[in-house]
């Protein structure tokens, strides 16, 4: 292998780039059936590298007015989060927020993916705006790369896909284990199942445990409403403490780290439970480091060292949570006053802790993975460049 066999190309010059488009007014075409309609939250939520699931969906009679695209598609957000690149792992429209990529000549899909992670600062050094970053078609179309023999490219896609493919088998562990330990859940503080044999009293929220009480969230949780610390103390150079301003920042289970802030106003510590409370409001994360929250998140610290029973009694929340999301809502919201006076059913302590032993192993290996796959992301961020200059080079038959 020599690099002198590498070329310099453009991508515009080996492969179609097409901008996705919406039915407009849009919010005359948002349903909860229809087709899949991609945001950029859906793929922020993940680092996987597929989109298998989107929050929205449209009316079929706006998929003409939108653009199509298939699984295995290659896209590219020019907004938001811009420069992110994702495949589509299921059928779905995209709007003007998006790039899709067509009729690749000479580049394997895989690579051009790797690629693109590769020159994402490049392309957001370019972009319009400062603070919210915009990518044109032409930028990048008229971007350049060097493009290796297509063997050699599917060589470097395959060393860095069997990093990325043990990230997205860990995110279905993960999924496996937090479905398993909300079943938990349900069983035992929802249907009452493991105590069906003990008495039962009356109570505001119906038939409950003897013993057990109905209390309010505020009885059992700490809860921290966030503020946002002055503009001007943002930035991405890893400076100061991790902020994160509301749920466009949370993924599949913790939060996505973007920026940081010199002068942080409300601080979560390391697993607190962080829940969005405005437009929408029940989101919910949990903090994976020491961070700052903006005026879009609460932190929830359970009172008694169960986090686990905390996280949950949330998560089975969601239901009550979407009366402030609701149709005719022009910008859902909760107050402090109103998630402390939340009612809930509360346990005796003794079963909260037997809870908490039970499910709390659950969410270690939940973490663990987290953890594992951070430093597998890591890992692959610092040989995408060496790989993508031919510093590094990969022995082509060995992949084979």
């Amino acid at each position: 292998m020599n690099i002198s066999d590498w070329k310099e190309v453009k991508l515009g010059d080996i492969c179609k780039i097409r901008r996705g488009s919406s039915p407009r007014p849009i919010k005359d075409y948002l349903s909860n059936s229809g087709m899949p309609w991609v945001k950029i939250a859906d793929a922020t939520e993940s680092n996987s590298r597929f989109i298998e699931k989107t929050n929205q969906y449209i009316k079929m009679n706006g998929v003409d007015k939108s653009v199509v695209v298939n699984p295995g598609s290659l896209i590219l957000s020019n907004s938001g989060t811009a420069g992110l690149p994702k495949f589509m792992g299921i059928k779905a429209c995209i709007h003007d927020g998006w790039q899709v990529f067509d009729d690749l000549q000479g580049i394997d899909i895989y690579y051009l993916f790797y690629r693109l992670l590769h020159i994402r600062k490049k392309l957001l050094h370019g972009a319009y705006d400062s603070t919210m970053k915009n990518l044109t078609l032409d930028m990048v179309r008229d971007t350049s790369i060097d493009l290796p023999p297509i063997s050699e490219q599917k060589a470097i896609a395959d060393t860095l896909s069997c990093l990325d493919n043990k990230v997205e088998l860990n995110n279905m562990k993960n999924k496996t284990i937090e479905e398993m330990a909300q079943a938990i859940f349900k069983s035992w503080f929802v249907d009452f199942e493991p105590f069906q044999d003990g008495e039962f009293e009356d109570s505001e929220l119906g038939m409950i445990p003897k013993e057990w009480r109905i209390g309010t969230l505020g009885d059992i949780a700490n809860i921290t409403m966030g503020q946002s610390p002055k503009g001007s103390s943002y930035n991405e150079n890893n400076t100061g403490t991790i902020f994160y301003q509301g749920r466009t920042d949370f993924g599949k289970r913790y939060p996505t780290i973007r920026l940081y802030t010199t002068e942080p106003k409300r601080v979560a510590k390391k697993g607190d439970i962080l829940m969005s409370v405005r437009a929408p409001v029940g989101d919910i994360n949990v903090a994976s480091d020491d961070c700052c929250i903006g005026r879009g998140l609460a932190s929830l610290r359970s009172k008694n060292n169960c986090n686990s029973y905390l996280l949950y009694q949330l998560l089975d929340f969601k239901s009550r949570f979407n009366v402030y999301n609701g149709e005719g809502t022009v910008f859902g919201s909760v107050n402090k006053g109103t998630l402390n006076n939340m009612q809930i059913i509360i346990p005796s302590e003794k079963i909260m802790f037997q809870f908490q032993n039970i499910v709390g192993k659950l969410d270690d290996i939940i973490e663990n993975n987290f953890i594992q796959n951070r430093t597998l992301i890591a890992i692959r961020d610092s040989l995408i460049p060496k790989l993508m200059s031919g510093k590094i080079r990969v022995p082509i038959e060995e992949v084979q």
